[in-house]
């Protein structure tokens, strides 16, 4: 589509004719005009608010052709085709492609037929392209994931930093920088290379107030998985693991369960990668186990749940990734399963890392940081918002603390035995050992060490060994003690000491017990008023029409747009355009097929 021959066509009706969209969500507009008045913008929004139509609707809305820089292909590929279904004229330049098709594109652009071209930061860098873009009209460079470019982030790629050349060579045009996470150092540090300080910072906010954040001890965690997916069936969703053994024997073990889920890692065959990667774009029902290989840049709006088997390594990290369910603004869950294992795995990465001592000191602060949003005693959402410098103010009331508040104990008397214990040993014995000693146990290594005849043996026998547990990851957590990278021993810091001395107490959240697991399957986010059964035969009709075509199902129509649909049962175009999420492009490729089922629909019923 050529829009630039209709400059006194608003920002509105284009909205409307092109995405099918009666308004704005909040925030975009704002970004669209900034970006159209050819000024630089880093636009910090929340997954799901709608990033992409920022800089679409600007680079429609500008004369010349908008350069995108994306880091995955798989990204590149569905923000093509969902703009070729709204008519837009856009193409990628990648490494997937053969010589004659990029020839092809790159004819494309110099004919003045396209108006967005997506690469990745490699191809545009590459040496070649920068001086032939150069002899074009460019309106736009838009990168998108713009944290990635920071050296201290949680996801850096030195590739973006290249980018820092585009201000130089291109000085008349403007950046368009997009992310959802960044902290106040990234998005400096953003600004400074991106933009080079010349450039507006928008910063939307950070909440996803549709999305239920759960963070629980992990204790028998195929169980727990099991018992959280069940409330989903034939739902999607996303399970995210350490390491890529671990998402294997997870993906394995889903199957046995009867669930249909695919393994994502980068140590998987590239090809066998894309090929699952494809089935859970394109089907409504797989769930993705994977490392965090998988997801940036994954615009599926209909994940129902992610679940982290592993503590992320940051607030960012987690947020990022948690953000991938509920993208359509409908009900999701986010739950993390994490223990006293998980966080000395985190601290031995960081200290393993060949990352210097400074990059180390940061990731050590955002981990910590995690801890304390992992172990808050109130709600969740507020202790992650506030993180982001995004003050929330009440309490959410759409995570586990706020539903279900932990009940605090004056913890420094059991903490206090853990610590003579460890003393008393030499502080050369590991978590299970200690325990042991604490509720009196008679195992070989206790009688060999002669440990049972310390003080502190027995001194916890009337704490069950599941509490035992909860006070040891807290106190971790809590920085009281440490594990030795070594020997895996474990170790008094400096907190622990303090306390040993008297000075201060540590209040613990009480280990709550376990509770039967709901088999009632989670509600269906719909329109109200909507046709379950309609809404079904729809979502079926669209599925093919997906297929026929190579696409993910959302290209054709979100799930919001088809249960609208089947709420409001359009019987002419004008009422099928009515519809939010329905533009006359969109309406000319699928309108009459999806009118039609309608109706036959309403027939056969």
């Amino acid at each position: 589509m050529h829009l630039d021959d209709q400059p006194d066509q608003s920002l509105h009706s284009m909205l409307k004719q092109v995405f099918g969209f009666g308004d704005f969500r909040p925030g975009q507009e704002e970004v669209v005009r900034d970006l159209i008045a050819g000024n630089s913008v880093l636009a910090v929004m929340p997954t799901g608010a709608g990033k992409s139509l920022c800089y679409q609707m600007a680079a429609l809305m500008r004369p010349g052709i908008t350069i995108v820089v994306s880091p995955l292909l798989a990204l590149m590929a569905d923000q093509v085709a969902s703009l070729e279904a709204n008519g837009v004229a856009a193409a990628s330049i990648n490494s997937t492609l053969t010589r004659d098709e990029k020839i092809s594109v790159w004819n494309r652009l110099t004919a003045g037929e396209l108006k967005l071209l997506y690469l990745s930061p490699e191809q545009l860098m590459n040496g070649r392209l920068l001086p032939a873009l150069a002899k074009q009209q460019v309106s736009m460079f838009v990168v998108d994931e713009a944290h990635c470019v920071s050296q201290w982030g949680h996801d850096f790629r030195p590739e973006y930093r290249q980018l820092d050349a585009l201000r130089n060579l291109f000085p008349d045009v403007p950046i368009g920088a997009f992310t959802a996470t960044a902290d106040a150092p990234t998005r400096t540090e953003i600004m400074d290379h991106l933009l080079h300080g010349d450039g507006r910072l928008l910063v939307q906010g950070f909440d996803r107030p549709n999305i239920r954040i759960d963070v629980a001890q992990k204790d028998n965690a195929k169980a727990q998985l099991l018992a959280f997916i069940r409330e989903f069936e034939g739902r999607q969703g996303i399970v995210y693991c350490l390491s890529r053994a671990s998402v294997e024997r997870t993906a394995e073990y889903l199957n046995r369960n009867g669930y249909q889920a695919l393994p994502y890692h980068a140590g998987m065959p590239a090809d066998v990668r894309l090929a699952n990667q494809e089935q859970f774009l394109a089907r409504p029902d797989v769930i993705m186990v994977a490392t965090i290989a998988f997801g940036m840049g994954i615009d599926k709006p209909d994940v129902r749940f992610v679940i982290h088997m592993d503590l992320p390594s940051s607030m960012e990290a987690y947020y990022q990734e948690m953000g991938r369910a509920g993208r359509d603004g409908a009900p999701a869950r986010a739950l993390m399963l994490y223990g006293f294992d998980n966080i000395r795995a985190r601290r031995e990465m960081i200290a393993g890392s060949p990352a210097s001592e400074e990059k180390k000191r940061l990731d050590v602060q955002r981990l910590n940081a995690l801890l304390s949003f992992c172990e808050a005693p109130s709600c969740r959402r507020t202790v992650l918002l506030r993180y982001f410098g995004d003050d929330h103010g009440a309490p959410c009331r759409n995570c586990d603390a706020c539903i279900n508040p932990p009940e605090l104990y004056d913890g420094t008397h059991e903490a206090g035995l853990v610590l003579n214990a460890i003393e008393a040993t030499g502080q050369m014995f590991g978590r299970t050992h200690i325990k042991d000693i604490l509720v009196g146990g008679n195992t070989q290594k206790i009688r060999d060490a002669r440990h049972d005849a310390l003080a502190v043996y027995g001194a916890g026998k009337d704490i069950d060994a599941r509490d035992w547990q909860s006070i040891f990851r807290q106190m971790l957590a809590a920085g009281l003690i440490d594990v030795s990278l070594q020997h895996g021993s474990l170790l008094i810091a400096s907190k622990g000491w303090d306390l040993m001395r008297g000075e201060g107490t540590v209040d613990f959240i009480k280990q709550k017990a376990r509770k039967a697991a709901s088999r009632r399957p989670a509600s269906r986010p719909v329109v109200e008023g909507v046709h379950e059964g309609l809404y079904e035969h729809l979502k079926g009709m669209r599925l093919e029409l997906a297929r026929e075509r190579g696409v993910p199902a959302y290209v054709i129509f979100h799930d919001a747009v088809l249960q609208a649909m089947a709420a409001e049962k359009p019987e002419s175009p004008d009422a099928m355009l009515a519809i939010s999420g329905v533009g006359p492009q969109k309406f000319d490729r699928f309108g009459q097929a999806f009118l039609d089922a309608i109706a036959d629909y309403a027939v056969d019923a």
